[in-house]
């Protein structure tokens, strides 16, 4: 009897201490009446969270990400002692922050970048934070309905939809989750509670049902281009060491024509034919190994009625079984621009050239929300684009519109093949810029000069294609020019050059002039 009497008082004496701690401010900004007091309570019950009564919690800062990796480790009792194999590109094996790092990085929690890096100071998204718990608590389920602002296309929309499966996270008298926002100190320990103690759960509201997709399921598959640019090879495995940073994924086209000595630049010619841009898509007309051959499908040749066609890896491109044609789209209008991961701006994803053109999803105050061709939804400044609802209704140009998008590329280094904003060839950046304003012309020079509306030189006008040949002027098109007037034309020479203005009618332009094509109305 007294041994029972003694464990009861024992239990009292705990609960009194428990709630004493309860009833006190755990932080300056976490108060008694805080609403979710309860939940704090339970982590520094629990030694997650230390309180200190002195200082504030910061419940409005950015949590960071290795804020929520400390805690995921207390959390989950993750062993951070142990040796760890997992590479962290911004971090060194010996500071202090990597076995934490590698722990939850290893328990496949948090996830290092494309370059290795895990960006710890950086603050993430509250859709990002329902996948971490997700994953970290092996959560599953799901409901009918979420927040009018979690569209289906989202990445993070599953993870969001099991959280209010398990009641973790709640809906607001407006309905909307705001998923694109950085979760704060305050909202992310509340959840982790929630995660770890379902009697913290809240009761749901009823939920408004999503927003109305434009993706819809294809009946065949879709082969689109998955890196910034892939540049297309005559023959597979046809490269250098040089060339590397061109046929990795990702691909990282600055490093690649940045360290090509104009010889290595030279080396191009006839070995690559053209590029494709992230998005494009392609057909696949043969496999070889790690390599494929396409064709794309807006680069029109006379021999090939897929398109335009040649080798690239095969990690470069990516087959879906949706249909975005429904979608307005943006054409990317800056000479580049950056694909985000959020709508803060820190988490970037790609680098995109001059004219890649990708479905929109939904505009957001100065963002599109655009559709990769693998990745979900990424964000991308409105200003550095154009929005239609469709290529067919992009107005047609004047010659002057023509005129100042291709005079942003002067001074740009010519690349053979090249159809990017990272590096053009003489048709590519003629291709480019029309296709920037819904016309697709030819993508090579021999064969723009055959389409389009003959021109004599007496009545060229700005925006015309100039052509030169071989034989003064009577062999096959070897170079193109865009009429700029006055007798100029604007144009990418050659590897040794970059793209600029001279005159046509002096040295061997003047000689091997072969004629003109308008393809303005």
């Amino acid at each position: 009897m007294k041994k029972i009497i003694m464990i009861v008082a024992l239990f009292v004496l705990l609960l009194s201490s428990y709630t004493t701690a309860s009833a006190a401010a755990l932080y300056k900004d976490i108060v008694d009446t805080h609403p979710d007091k309860a939940a704090f309570d339970f982590l520094v019950a629990k030694g997650i969270i230390v309180a200190n009564s002195a200082s504030n919690f910061g419940i409005n800062k950015d949590m960071t990400r290795l804020e929520a990796a400390e805690l995921f480790v207390e959390a989950l009792d993750l062993d951070t002692t142990k040796p760890f194999e997992v590479i962290v590109t911004d971090l060194d094996s010996d500071h202090a922050s990597y076995p934490i790092i590698a722990a939850v990085v290893e328990k496949g929690i948090m996830s290092l970048d494309e370059e290795g890096a895990f960006n710890r100071e950086q603050p993430f998204s509250r859709g990002e934070a329902a996948v971490f718990l997700v994953r970290a608590f092996g959560l599953t389920g799901t409901v009918p309905k979420t927040f009018k602002d979690v569209l289906p296309e989202y990445w993070v929309t599953d993870d969001i939809k099991t959280l209010q499966f398990h009641n973790i996270i709640s809906t607001s008298s407006d309905n909307t989750f705001r998923p694109l926002e950085n979760v704060t100190r305050g909202d992310f320990a509340v959840w982790l509670a929630r995660s770890l103690q379902p009697d913290l759960r809240k009761t749901p509201t009823p939920a408004a049902p999503p927003t109305k997709s434009c993706e819809k399921p294809s009946n065949k598959k879709i082969v689109k281009v998955n890196v910034q640019v892939t540049t297309l090879w005559k023959l597979p495995n046809a490269y250098r060491t040089v060339d590397k940073p061109s046929i990795t994924a990702p691909v990282d086209i600055h490093k690649w024509t940045k360290n090509m000595s104009q010889k290595e630049k030279w080396w191009l010619v006839n070995r690559v034919d053209t590029q494709a841009l992230f998005g494009d898509e392609v057909t696949i007309l043969k496999t070889s190994g790690n390599w494929v051959k396409i064709a794309v499908k807006d680069q029109y040749v006379p021999n090939q009625k897929e398109g335009y066609p040649g080798w690239v890896p095969k990690s470069h491109i990516i087959e879906t079984a949706k249909d975005y044609s429904d979608c307005s789209i943006a054409v990317v209008n800056a000479k580049s621009t950056m694909l985000y991961s959020d709508t803060a701006k820190k988490n970037k994803y790609i680098s995109l050239s001059y004219s890649t053109i990708l479905p929109v999803i939904k505009e957001e105050g100065n963002w599109l929300h655009v559709q990769t061709p693998q990745n979900g939804v990424k964000y991308m400044q409105k200003k550095e684009a154009k929005l239609y609802k469709n290529y067919q209704s992009i107005p047609k140009p004047n010659q002057k519109d023509i005129l100042n998008s291709a005079k942003m590329f002067l001074d740009l280094p010519y690349l053979w093949g090249g159809t990017s904003s990272f590096g053009y060839d003489c048709s590519g950046i003629i291709y480019s810029v029309y296709k920037n304003h819904g016309i697709i012309i030819p993508r090579d020079s021999f064969v723009q000069a055959t389409k389009g509306k003959a021109v004599s030189k007496a009545n060229l006008q700005p925006g015309d294609l100039v052509f030169f040949a071989g034989n003064r002027g009577k062999g096959k098109v070897y170079h193109v020019g865009l009429y700029i007037g006055e007798g100029k034309m604007l144009h990418a020479p050659s590897s040794s050059s970059k793209v600029k203005i001279e005159s046509m009618n002096v040295g061997t332009f003047k000689t091997n002039y072969a004629g003109a094509r308008r393809y303005l109305d």
